[in-house]
């Protein structure tokens, strides 16, 4: 789907969000998103392109895979980790248009990324640290931690967001706060 104002498509197993660009109004959005996305149900055509990953390397490119299936290679304690962000966590994910991948599990660190609208949420960091992590170190003492992985654009996007944010502040002053509105802040524009 090509439309203008609409930044992201992520398609889930009974789900599709749909992310819409700052400046763009769901009203004018909406009627070509719905006609797009019922033409393709109904036409009865495959919609996603899957190629199976044969890859046992975690995080190499290829197609797209289930990382919390079940793997015989898996120890007891990721296998646990699995179990729990399948059952508890992916469900609340998903609820809210995103979804979860298990990238590993090393020194008590679990390794996850977050996908669709959840990926960029700007309580998605709240919501890894404080609701997933906390769950998991709840219930699977081996864990210390849970760090997002990020992919490459990810990165390079989250980089050169702080270089502006620096930039913000240096204009503004060292008191400016990007989440506060009000005098000093990086979302006020004084005339």
């Amino acid at each position: 789907m090509n439309i203008d104002g609409i930044t992201s498509i992520f398609y889930g197993p009974d789900f599709i969000t749909v992310t819409k660009a700052g400046d763009a109004n769901w009203a004018h959005v909406k009627p070509e998103v719905f006609s797009l996305i019922t033409e393709a149900v109904t036409s009865g055509e495959q919609i996603v392109n899957t190629v199976e990953n044969k890859s046992s390397e975690a995080g190499q490119e290829g197609g797209e895979q289930d990382t919390l299936g079940y793997d015989e290679n898996d120890g007891e304690v990721v296998g646990m980790i699995k179990e729990l962000l399948e059952t508890r966590i992916r469900p609340a994910i998903q609820e809210d248009g995103g979804d979860i991948e298990f990238r590993g599990f090393d020194n008590g660190n679990v390794l996850l990324k977050l996908r669709g609208a959840c990926r960029t949420c700007d309580s998605s960091t709240v919501t890894l640290k404080n609701g997933i992590e906390s769950m998991l170190m709840h219930y699977i003492e081996e864990v210390k931690a849970v760090t997002q992985v990020l992919d490459q654009e990810e990165e390079i996007a989250m980089k050169e967001f702080s270089k502006f944010e620096e930039k913000l502040k240096q204009q503004k002053g060292p008191d400016a706060i990007a989440s506060t509105v009000g005098k000093g802040s990086l979302d006020t524009v004084e005339a």
